[in-house]
């Protein structure tokens, strides 16, 4: 019997999909199915196991491929995902011979991804089904790598921030990180008032990563994510983490996961 988790951002795609799957249940194939509202309280109920994941793609503050990418791949569920029609999901899944379905969901099309999941599991097929989401979320970071505009200089050397009544100049030598959370840039610069202990100020800004990036000294700065950069005179601790992937401990105290992709190249370019 299948314990179920339901990912997605729209309360009527969670009823719908929660009444498509009542059948199951009744039938006795799924043992409980659960939802959660967005990414962060998907992390949160999945400290508790679950055998399958009906996954939103498109979800506010951590999409589902950050939120497969905070996951431990040894207890990471059968995944399947949901989106609305997106061409370049579309074409990625497809490509890495994962399961999807569309919205709006049709009944006869989830029977056929639960009962596949059903045989994986009876097959013991866990690793095949890690390795390929492994393989996704490498290529979807090529893709952003490739797709992100070519630095060219002159590269910045301080930032404008509005800041209540007034705008502030930061020097870009203060910038610890950027990072997209909700939709919205955030920047996080270390605060000039600071004593013994390093302190961050956060300040949101209306441009993109990609732009930000674009003028940023590529010799000083590291996108580490898609959804992050980082100064790399900033960085204190690699931490292992899971699938390859390295926690960065900031200067203070602050932390950013790096993908698999990047923390290769990261590597690299501190020559460990």
């Amino acid at each position: 019997m299948l314990r179920i988790l339901i990912v997605d951002d729209e309360p009527p795609a969670r009823r719908r999909l929660r009444k498509l799957l009542e059948p199951l249940r009744i039938a006795g194939r799924v043992a409980a199915i659960e939802e959660a509202a967005d990414g962060i309280e998907a992390l949160e109920k999945l400290r508790q196991p679950f055998d399958l994941l009906l996954l939103d793609v498109r979800m506010p503050e951590l999409d589902g491929f950050e939120v497969l990418e905070r996951l431990d791949p040894e207890h990471r569920p059968f995944v399947v995902f949901v989106t609305a029609y997106d061409d370049y999901a579309l074409k990625a899944f497809e490509a890495h011979a994962i399961d999807y379905l569309l919205k709006p969901v049709n009944q006869e099309r989830l029977m056929k991804a639960v009962a596949r999941v059903e045989q994986m599991q009876a097959a013991t097929l866990r690793k095949e089904q890690e390795q390929r989401l492994a393989q996704l979320l490498d290529w979807l970071e090529s893709q952003q790598q490739a797709a992100s505009s070519a630095p060219s200089g002159p590269y910045l050397e301080q930032l404008s921030v509005a800041y209540r009544d007034r705008i502030l100049i930061i020097p870009v030598t203060h910038l610890v990180s950027a990072e997209i959370h909700d939709g919205i840039t955030r920047l996080y610069v270390l605060d000039e008032e600071t004593g013994a202990h390093p302190r961050l100020r956060q300040h949101v800004v209306s441009y993109t990563l990609d732009q930000l990036e674009a003028r940023l000294n590529p010799h000083d700065f590291m996108r580490v994510h898609r959804s992050a950069i980082v100064q790399l005179r900033h960085i204190r601790e690699l931490i292992p983490w899971f699938s390859g992937r390295y926690k960065l401990k900031l200067t203070g105290d602050h932390e950013v996961i790096a993908s698999r992709e990047r923390s290769k190249l990261l590597k690299e370019r501190l020559v460990l």
